[in-house]
């Protein structure tokens, strides 16, 4: 009689996960990138628009070492730089009421001060911001490889990068004071008119932080230089800065 040997079957050690299991762990994968999606959103939009604000803060560099060198055309925009009166009701010229100090038999009068700081020092609210697309042809590009072209943008090009608006706020031909916005070169012709810092305003530019893809209309950067030469007297100095009681410079 011949007896058949019965195998009884042994564990392999390489059974798999059951369908269940791998339901509850991709459950788990999808609950943690839930949560986390926002926090990784906001870090690379955050790093985007802080680069964007390093390379608008070169442009400007650049920009402003070639009007100093005459590398290039300074802009032919020439802004009304005439401050406000002192006392002139709301917009009365205030800093922090600092009273005269009355004179001694030692020391003469110390007048005080009255007035606000963008009363003293004319800025780029002097300059209006674009208000449609034809202003484009005012401005300067800056291409993708940060190569700065001459005025005369176009809102349908490609190449650009940013757009750069330039104007002489106040002074001579050869000494003045130029301010300077940079804007997003992805604007649309929607997106006019673009919107810049304002007097009485809070001073609105884009900030390295933000948790989308950051305004097109506001600029990047907002800043003020003197451009002058080995010949700039002190009144042109006065002049660009402005004085603090709408006196003649002395």
């Amino acid at each position: 009689m011949i007896k058949h040997k019965q195998q009884q079957s042994q564990p392999s050690g390489e059974s798999g996960f059951t369908i269940i299991e791998s339901l509850v762990a991709l459950l788990v994968v999808a609950i943690l990138l839930t949560a986390i999606a926002p926090v990784i959103v906001l870090a690379t939009a955050t790093r985007v628009q802080s680069r964007r604000v390093e390379l608008a803060t070169q442009a400007a560099k650049t920009f402003i070492d070639g009007i100093r060198t005459g590398a290039i055309t300074a802009p032919s925009t020439v802004i009304d730089g005439t401050l406000a009166p002192p006392g002139s009701g709301a917009a009365a010229r205030r800093l922090s009421n600092v009273a005269a100090i009355p004179a001694t038999p030692t020391t003469p009068l110390i007048p005080g001060v009255t007035g606000r700081p963008q009363d003293y020092l004319i800025n780029t609210t002097n300059m209006p911001a674009p208000t449609s697309a034809t202003d484009l042809t005012s401005l300067y590009c800056v291409n993708k490889n940060g190569q700065l072209n001459p005025p005369g943008c176009s809102s349908t090009s490609t190449d650009n990068s940013f757009y750069i608006q330039g104007g002489k706020i106040t002074g001579t031909a050869d000494s003045y004071r130029l301010g300077i916005r940079v804007y997003r070169a992805d604007v649309t012709s929607a997106d006019f008119p673009l919107t810049a810092s304002t007097v009485n305003g809070p001073k609105n530019t884009q900030t390295p932080f933000t948790g989308g893809l950051g305004s097109r209309k506001a600029p990047l950067i907002e800043m003020t230089t003197d451009i002058g030469n080995s010949t700039t007297t002190f009144q042109a100095l006065c002049q660009r800065l402005g004085t603090a009681t709408n006196q003649t410079c002395q």
